[in-house]
């Protein structure tokens, strides 16, 4: 079975539920980059008229697990994966439409591969930055996800 949008947002709807009603959404993945968009409303704003960061941080979340998800399936493995830890830097008030993506597959099967040939846990930094409507960076988000073979 691949991974699609549809069957991602179908995942949030009932294993992630916060995150689908405060409207983050895949909108597309491929073998090396994916993308999740969520649009500011009432449901996710703060007390500042702007997106809550938690929000944005589930949205560039999702981009990098999807993305390791997508490659650990391809691999044919059982790979556990976590976040083992997180960063992230707010540059303007995200307002409308955040896009987030991450472009980081090949560095994904590379730690994949290193992980199956060697036994061993191993960690990778991915990023996903969020982009506003017009273009601004509003957020960047770092996930230093750990992976291990079950």
């Amino acid at each position: 079975m691949t991974i699609s949008p549809k069957k991602l947002n179908l995942f949030l709807l009932f294993k992630l539920p916060s995150a689908y009603f405060t409207g983050v959404r895949a909108t597309f993945i491929d073998d090396n980059s994916c993308e999740v968009k969520v649009k500011h409303k009432w449901i996710n704003q703060n007390p500042f008229k702007s997106m809550f960061w938690a929000v944005q941080g589930m949205a560039a979340e999702l981009t990098t697990g999807a993305l390791m998800l997508t490659k650990i399936k391809a691999s044919g493995k059982r790979i556990s994966m976590l976040v083992a830890n997180n960063k992230g830097s707010f540059t303007k008030k995200a307002t409308g439409r955040i896009t987030f993506k991450c472009h980081q597959g090949d560095a994904i099967n590379e730690v994949i591969k290193k992980a199956i040939e060697t036994g061993e846990g191993q960690t990778i930094w991915l990023y996903a930055n969020g982009v506003d409507e017009s273009g601004d960076e509003v957020s960047q988000f770092g996930f230093e996800w750990t992976l291990k073979v079950k």
